[in-house]
């Protein structure tokens, strides 16, 4: 995917996830995830028990824990579900119970894609919905980039999309070429433009979104 070899045939992912397999490219995307989680769980899990995963669903929690972890987690599911495969809600509370355990208290990931919740908090006016990358985890807090700059805020006023790790590369991405075109000072219907682009609640660009950015870019350059 990475080489981008579905272009052959197709204009974008999205639609070949769709044509070829049936599904959206977040569910491929997914897929991707659970095969990688199930490769680390086969190689370091009890043999002796062969209780393995039977579909993305059951093993989606495991992504929050580093893969060193997810066996303990699952082998504590194991146990909860009487031997059995155990249950998408099962897992979860094993990788709760583990994350409880740990008592770390912010749990957000550099690189993770976060909206705002400006809810009380003055100094975040005009920022509610608005989604940022975190690229520094505090104590309590996270400092998460946004299309205008840098802001500090509290594990309170951050909300997880719970995107996929291409999908917050993708979105890292965006952010940079957001940035960009709006801090070289175009018109403000522009920047209205961009700060639209900055409340997204998907982790893409539409076909006439990535035009109209491309087309900003080549006008800063020029």
């Amino acid at each position: 995917m990475d080489r981008k070899l579905y272009r052959s045939t197709h204009k974008t992912f999205e639609e070949y996830c769709r044509d070829r397999f049936g599904h959206n490219r977040r569910q491929s995307y997914l897929l991707m995830d659970a095969a990688v989680i199930f490769d680390n769980l086969e190689q370091k899990c009890d043999r002796n028990d062969h209780i393995l995963p039977t579909n993305e669903w059951q093993i989606r929690p495991l992504s929050k824990l580093d893969p060193d972890i997810q066996p303990e987690a699952w082998e504590q599911a194991v146990e909860s579900a009487n031997g059995k495969v155990p249950s998408h809600r099962i897992v979860k509370d094993a990788v709760q119970r583990i994350m409880e355990r740990t008592q770390v208290p912010n749990t957000y990931q550099l690189g993770e894609v976060c909206q705002i919740l400006a809810k009380n908090n003055s100094e975040l006016r005009g920022k509610a919905g608005c989604w940022g990358i975190v690229n520094q985890v505090n104590d309590f807090s996270c400092t998460v980039k946004l299309w205008d700059g840098e802001y500090t805020v509290g594990l309170q006023h951050l909300k997880s999309y719970d995107y996929l790790i291409v999908e917050c590369q993708q979105m890292q991405v965006i952010c940079d070429r957001i940035s960009r075109v709006y801090s070289s000072g175009l018109e403000e219907s522009v920047q209205k433009f961009l700060e639209s682009l900055g409340r997204l609640k998907r982790a893409y660009l539409t076909v006439l979104e990535e035009k109209v950015l491309s087309l900003l870019e080549l006008e800063i350059k020029v």
